[in-house]
């Protein structure tokens, strides 16, 4: 494609990605799942653009996006939601991964000669959600605030095990040996240490909000600051998609926190995002959130067959495994509804993709099997998430799921009945 047929393409498609947005608030099929039958259309299918037409720019326009989704949907969440949903989050985040970990690297190891180790590699990587995509969907979905929270928070979560898990992994293949202590002692640190830059990242930018928008055109200021943020903690080793969540939580909560040290420099009301802001910021993920899933379908590769039919494999067994672990971690007054859309909604993105191309540049054997059949997993996982969030919402499969979940939500309806009297 020339200059000028891209730069038309790109304006068209702003156009089209409103379109595919009224298409889900009338008929509840995901304009995730457009884009990327779009972007799938345009790259592999009839190759008007390859993935190597995008060079570097590719995967730093990704990573972009998730610091800049996760802000958004950090800013979106409160204290009293978080601190209600925050358990729920972290169990169903622990059994889910460790499920889908378990039962994919077990498949892998029967069906390929990725051997032990490399197949427990490959569990890992496509073992948690991408936040990329959950959060966009579910804040889209009628779900519950504490079921959308759980669900936007494990990803955010699963992200960073199947980081820290992952190239443990990578590493005991490489080494010839796995250090369980040091892959708890990681995720731990991970977790901790970048929530904690991220909140104080949080605070001082809350202190210096009021004296910024005093600058000419400084609204994209605060964006400009999340990058940062996220660049250094990323360069220290820790998670810095945790410190983006947690920076967009504290600046989206500060007037809720009682901290002397900042009433002390500046007075509460100037301290949050504006409306004006807000407003902003959700323009731009909406349209990183639009280039990011049309990246991802020109992204997918179907060279290999066998791949991609274990990849198929490994998501009908994800999507089983998920409903497994939404029974064992989620408690009993969560909705039926939220449950079973809890236990279809199991994207692989960003992470995934990352991860498995680092065995294949480190010329680690069979890295291109590896790479495959996780681009295979993301494609299908991010397909059959989307029509089972349909069929779930529109259609009688919501029968079956509510047989599963029967004694679900009963807890809370009890609870609200009570409160009546």
């Amino acid at each position: 494609m020339n200059t000028a047929a891209i730069i038309v393409f790109v304006g068209l498609l702003v156009f089209v990605a409103h379109l595919f947005e009224k298409i889900f608030e009338e008929t509840k099929i995901p304009d995730v799942l457009l884009l990327i039958i779009l972007g799938v259309l345009i790259g592999p299918v009839f190759n008007f653009i390859n993935i190597s037409d995008f060079g570097l720019a590719g995967p730093i326009f990704i990573t972009l996006a998730l610091v800049v989704i996760l802000f958004q949907g950090g800013t979106k969440l409160k204290l009293e939601s978080l601190g209600r949903s925050a358990g729920g989050a972290a169990g169903l985040t622990f059994v889910s991964f460790i499920l889908t970990s378990l039962s994919t690297a077990g498949i892998t190891y029967l069906l390929t000669d990725l051997g032990i180790v490399r197949a427990a590699m490959l569990g890992a990587i496509i073992g948690g959600t991408s936040s990329a995509i959950v959060i966009p969907l579910v804040r889209q979905l009628e779900m519950r605030e504490e079921s959308s929270i759980i669900m936007q928070l494990e990803s955010a979560l699963s992200d960073v095990l199947a980081i820290v898990v992952g190239l443990a992994f990578l590493d005991a293949y490489i080494l010839g040996e796995f250090n369980f202590l040091f892959v708890i002692e990681r995720i731990f640190t991970s977790f901790l240490v970048a929530g904690l830059m991220g909140f104080a990242a949080g605070i001082v930018w809350s202190i210096l909000l009021d004296k910024v928008r005093h600058i000419k055109d400084s609204i994209f200021t605060t964006p400009a600051f999340v990058f940062v943020i996220f660049g250094l903690v990323e360069f220290l080793g820790y998670s810095g998609a945790i410190a983006a969540l947690a920076f967009g939580i504290t600046l989206g909560n500060v007037q809720a926190l009682k901290l002397p040290l900042i009433s002390r420099y500046t007075p509460l009301k100037a301290l949050s995002l504006s409306k004006r802001e807000s407003a902003f910021f959700s323009e731009i993920v909406f349209l990183v959130k639009t280039f990011f899933f049309l990246y991802m379908g020109i992204s997918m590769q179907f060279e290999n067959t066998t791949s991609v039919l274990i990849g198929l494999l490994l998501a009908l067994v994800i999507v089983f495994v998920r409903v497994v672990a939404v029974r064992v971690s989620v408690t009993k007054s969560t909705p039926a509804f939220d449950a079973s859309l809890m236990s279809v909604i199991v994207p692989k993105g960003l992470a995934a993709a990352v991860l498995a191309s680092i065995p294949l540049q480190l010329g680690v054997p069979y890295g291109d099997i590896i790479q495959n059949i996780t681009y295979a997993v993301i494609l299908f996982t991010i397909v059959l998430t989307s029509i089972m969030v349909f069929l779930v919402e529109k259609t009688k499969v919501y029968k079956f799921y509510q047989k599963i979940f029967a004694n679900y939500g009963q807890q809370a309806v009890e609870s609200t009945v009570v409160n009546q009297i």
